[in-house]
């Protein structure tokens, strides 16, 4: 059967019978960290058909972060930890591009053409933008907001998972620490990663954080002085529930061994009673 590619309705997204953008666990959760996941889900709103994508191409990982949003409901739950969900395909918008960026919404990844995404005018564009985009990161700025008024520390981690291989260049390292301006978190993360002796680790490897290339590390993190860290981890060793837990186990482990040093240091709680960052 061929492809169905729609034309782009001048309907909100999603609509009806649509998923909603997000997905929240643990709201209020009494831990200092906050997890987020921008490449969780693959849904795409009903009025955009299946983008004129080959059957499976959502299934890869140019359609999602496979397996991570299930390493997210692990910590969720081991943590008591806040945690965001972003529901849509990366293929639909990317939730972690600058609005500006031109991989925002693209018209092919990895060698596949997206049908659906060729040609958009700034209606289409706007409607995904308004419909998916903002109503997560808004999600997010309202959970830090909250935490901020009521002095709640909080250890930011962006949650992610990379494709073993690219363009047919297999990729050496079982998950990578990504960090721009700031370093703190980042790095002591990897340096407790490195210290299991089993990981090989990647320091701003295999992607690094840039105010062209990434929204929620700039956005939420830097702007507003968290510490913070995007976390990816390789994806097939995530991509079933074996995988995901035993990365929940260890990422649960490491992370309580971290945060006394962050959320007890009083950075930290001038960051949580700084003002709101506001986006433009």
């Amino acid at each position: 059967m061929a492809a169905r590619v729609p034309a782009e309705p001048a309907a909100r997204l999603p609509g009806a019978g649509d998923p909603p953008p997000f997905e929240v666990l643990n709201p209020h959760g009494a831990s200092p960290w906050l997890f987020t996941a921008d490449h969780a889900g693959q849904a795409i709103p009903r009025a955009l058909g299946d983008l004129g994508l080959p059957p499976g191409a959502i299934d890869r990982h140019i359609g999602w972060d496979i397996g991570i949003a299930g390493v997210a409901r692990e910590l969720a739950a081991r943590m008591d930890a806040w945690t965001i969900l972003q529901a849509y395909s990366r293929l639909v918008v990317d939730c972690n591009r600058p609005l500006d960026s031109p991989t925002l919404i693209v018209e092919a990844s990895d060698g596949t053409a997206v049908p659906g995404n060729a040609g958009l005018d700034p209606a289409a564009r706007d409607a995904r933008v308004r419909g998916i985009f903002l109503p997560y990161h808004d999600e997010i700025t309202r959970a830090l907001d909250l935490r901020r008024a009521r002095r709640q520390p909080t250890l930011l981690v962006t949650l992610h998972s990379f494709t073993p291989a690219m363009a047919g260049v297999p990729r050496p390292w079982h998950c990578g620490v990504l960090y721009h301006r700031d370093a703190r978190l980042a790095h002591a993360l990897r340096d407790a990663l490195a210290a299991e002796g089993d990981l090989v680790v990647g320091d701003n490897q295999p992607y690094a954080v840039s105010d062209s290339s990434d929204y929620a590390v700039p956005v939420h993190g830097e702007a507003r002085g968290l510490p913070h860290v995007e976390l990816e981890i390789r994806q097939d060793l995530i991509a079933d529930t074996a995988g995901q837990q035993l990365w929940g186990q260890r990422l649960e482990r490491l992370l309580r061994a971290l945060e006394p040093r962050f959320a007890g240091a009083s950075g930290l709680l001038a960051a949580a009673q700084a003002e709101p960052y506001v986006n433009p």
